[in-house]
């Protein structure tokens, strides 16, 4: 049983059977006369979202409402059973509304940072630091000797298509069923020799055969370009995270800095 999801519901009260509601929520099921809420199945379908990310939205509605009906069934037991009397449990209850608590004022916190014009800000901010990042767009052909390149190279400079010799003779297993294409790459992310000889040539030129440490390359250039700045829709929820992470890291800091926190060390 998932310690996460009975603090949840620990602290909206769903496991109380005389909890009272300003408006009743639909019931789903009923558990020895004791009632399953649509409200129950919405905290607890934000809980298994994480263990069930790729779950749609009913699957894991139905999920959640089958798991609820074990959680009622185990706690009427439990409380049958007045495991619910000791000391030990009321411990872990008291740390369970604890936790929550502390979950929910954080999450207000992440919230009232991460508004659309902090988001929007914070993006400008980020993008105005840059710098430009050449990439390049080629394809190779690889071979394992020096003779096979030349060969090749001859081919290509007497006009036969690149990407269809690329696809005949290429030993690179990614890219020659592509044409050899590589796709866009920066320097960095290709052995130095490669990059060199990719990055000296100018869209459509064919590089003489060169060596790296996986065999002989014939290179084509297709493009140059700056890598792409994302937009806004494609990094606005990293960027909500990051300021929530920051907003709720700095408000905790300060909640301690006010607190009066004695740690009591244990003689020996």
């Amino acid at each position: 049983m998932r310690s996460s999801l009975l603090l949840a519901l620990v602290a909206a009260g769903a496991l109380s059977a005389g909890a009272v509601f300003a408006q009743q929520p639909k019931v789903l099921a009923s558990v020895n006369g004791e009632p399953v809420t649509e409200a129950d199945v919405a905290i607890a379908s934000e809980d298994l979202a994480g263990q069930y990310p790729n779950l749609p939205p009913e699957r894991l509605k139905e999920a959640a409402l089958d798991f609820l009906i074990e959680v009622k069934i185990s706690a009427q037991k439990a409380r049958a059973d007045k495991l619910d009397q000791g000391d030990d449990f009321k411990r872990k209850m008291a740390y369970a509304q604890d936790r929550v608590l502390m979950e929910r004022l954080l999450t207000t916190e992440g919230e009232k940072a991460a508004t659309p014009e902090a988001v929007k800000k914070y993006y400008d901010e980020q993008v105005a630091q840059l710098k430009p990042v050449e990439e390049a767009r080629a394809r190779h052909i690889l071979v394992e000797q020096e003779d096979e390149a030349k060969k090749i190279h001859a081919r290509l400079k007497g006009g036969e298509d690149f990407a269809k010799i690329a696809k005949e003779a290429s030993k690179d297993p990614g890219s020659g069923a592509e044409g050899g294409d590589l796709g866009f790459f920066t320097k960095e992310r290709m052995v130095p020799e490669f990059s060199a000889a990719a990055f000296a040539l100018k869209p459509g030129e064919i590089s003489e055969p060169v060596k790296s440490q996986f065999g002989w390359h014939v290179i084509k250039l297709e493009e140059k370009r700056n890598r792409p700045i994302p937009t806004l829709d494609q990094v606005k929820e990293r960027l909500q995270q990051a300021l929530a992470q920051k907003a709720q890291s700095e408000y905790l800091a300060k909640l301690r800095e006010g607190a009066k926190v004695e740690k009591i060390e244990k003689k020996q």
